[in-house]
């Protein structure tokens, strides 16, 4: 009797060994898993590590699985920013638009994993019925947060977790810099972007409020609500009365390949005595990186070393 009852206890730490050893892997596989958490996937959702065929609408994941060295299956092809320009090769399948992805396409591929942004988040139910879907997306009021934990957990998903930890680093000491650099400035900065013959201004806490967030320039107008991801729509009059001395400027049509006027709108006789264009202050940003690629590893050191560059131009 106290054999068997031996045996039974021995058999019974076996078993629950070999639960703890699988724990992280899908059931019936030796495939391990990462677990997601994200604002669409609240009580988390299983992802195969290295998944295989990987579908992406976020441009700033791209960038970063690029910077990576990781290989995607497909992305829409609609607009691609130019220095990502190789994902325009036959070799990528081609899901759609950003705003209208084609479901049938995506099926077809059969993805491991499909990754989208705010454009696509309405989709969410759509996507996930063809394959685990993380949403990407930054978070204006916490950039940096969000920027890092996105890197982090493509990282966990593709075995980079080491570079990524030093991508972040790096990033850091760069932040770390350009914010004491723009502390010593002592000037104040507005954020517009052009659009057409439209112009709008972002303050903290908005689409491109990391200028002054993250960064560290000051604001030139601290009334600026957030929530727009457009921006306020702002006037000549606006310009001269807050009368910034940097412009930071984002020309949408040349992010999506339409003629490019932000020049013409923003430097002209209406504003010759704001202080940024009487000064020479005007930095025109890359569009391709702010407007479409925001929150890679890659655009985002672009980005630094822009608006360092803007705040030293004489």
């Amino acid at each position: 009797m106290k054999k068997w009852i031996w045996m039974i206890t021995v058999l019974t730490a076996i078993a629950v060994l070999a639960a703890c050893g699988n724990q992280g892997k899908t059931a019936g596989t030796n495939e391990e898993t990462v677990t997601v958490k994200d604002m669409l996937n609240k009580d988390g959702v299983k992802i195969k590590k290295n998944p295989k065929k990987v579908v992406v609408f976020d441009m700033g994941s791209l960038d970063t699985l690029d910077k990576l060295g990781v290989n995607v299956t497909a992305l829409p092809k609609q607009v691609i920013p130019h220095y990502l320009s190789k994902y325009e090769s036959d070799k990528y399948e081609n899901v759609g638009g950003l705003k209208e992805p084609n479901f049938e396409k995506i099926a077809e591929i059969k993805p491991d994993l499909i990754i989208i942004q705010h454009r696509q988040a309405d989709a969410f139910d759509e996507f996930s019925k063809i394959a685990p879907t993380i949403y990407m997306d930054v978070d204006n009021a916490n950039y940096i947060e969000s920027f890092k934990k996105n890197a982090e957990t493509l990282g966990k998903i593709f075995d980079k977790e080491d570079k990524v930890k030093k991508e972040l680093s790096a990033i850091d000491q760069k932040v770390a810099s350009l914010k004491k650099q723009a502390k010593e400035l002592k000037k104040n900065g507005l954020v517009i972007m052009a659009n057409d013959s439209k112009m709008t201004a972002f303050g903290p806490k908005s689409r491109y409020g990391l200028i002054h967030d993250v960064f560290g320039i000051t604001p030139a107008d601290q009334k600026l609500e957030p929530s727009d991801k457009h921006g306020q729509s702002i006037s000549y009059e606006y310009m001269v009365k807050t009368n910034p001395d940097y412009l930071f400027v984002v020309d949408r049509g040349a992010a999506i390949g339409e003629e490019t006027s932000a020049k013409q709108l923003v430097e002209n006789d209406y504003v010759k005595s704001v202080k940024a264009v009487k000064n020479n202050h005007v930095v025109y940003l890359n569009s391709d990186m702010w407007y479409l690629a925001g929150g890679g590893l890659e655009s985002l050191n672009a980005m630094i070393d822009e608006v360092k560059k803007g705040i030293e131009q004489k």
